[in-house]
């Protein structure tokens, strides 16, 4: 069972940034946004020479992707696959489709998000899998708040991704300061029991991992 991680946050919050520290030699990106990274030098460490880059905003491709690391022998050397952002597929399937009417594609959409991330957890024990998510905040009429992975279409709300993840960091920034929110805080943040003593953790997935591969 590989480990799968959720990441959530509003645009600006750090989440792509979190992955500066990854390993490039072991890491996979898969750019669904096709904006590019966020920190300086990240060209001369993911691109298509290194074998370690791609940029598909196609649910298809990127599962095709993740079956070829989980299976084949030349890709085994990779430990971690990040895809960022599973909203970038969401949409961008949406757009591809807005001429259609009916409830059929919001159907067809949700099916092909969940069997991406059921998917995921079958795959070899050794191989974690980040998948970065926008993050919606709803206000009740009292003030509550609640915040929880952006989706598309009423089926995945329903769905709810958080619920196949142990671990769903929040990012946020306060002040300047980039940081995870680790335990749940009117969000569907979650993290396994005992593995952080603060809701809050730097802003770093590698520390994060590091934590977590005793869970």
């Amino acid at each position: 069972m590989a480990r799968v991680i959720g990441i959530m946050g509003e645009s600006g919050s750090g989440k792509t940034t979190s992955m500066r520290n990854l390993d490039p030699k072991t890491t996979f990106y898969i750019d669904c946004d096709k904006k590019g990274l966020s920190w300086k030098g990240w060209r001369n460490q993911y691109n298509e020479k290194a074998k370690n880059y791609f940029r598909t905003n196609m649910v298809g491709t990127v599962a095709t992707l993740l079956d070829k690391i989980n299976k084949q022998d030349n890709m085994k050397h990779i430990k971690v696959v990040v895809i960022d952002t599973l909203n970038g597929l969401m949409v961008a399937d949406e757009m591809r489709r807005s001429k259609e009417k009916g409830f059929d594609k919001w159907v067809d959409l949700a099916q092909c998000i969940w069997d991406l991330v059921d998917n995921s957890l079958e795959m070899r024990e050794n191989l974690t899998i980040i998948f970065v998510c926008h993050s919606q905040t709803q206000k009740e009429d009292d003030g509550y708040t609640f915040t929880r992975i952006k989706t598309s279409g009423k089926k995945l709300d329903k769905l709810s991704i958080e619920s196949k993840l142990t671990t769903v960091l929040h990012a946020v920034c306060e002040g300047g300061e980039y940081k995870f929110w680790v335990h749940a805080n009117n969000s569907t943040a979650k993290t396994p029991l005992g593995a952080f003593e603060d809701d809050e953790v730097e802003n770093d997935i590698v520390k994060v991992l590091e934590v977590l591969k005793d869970y």
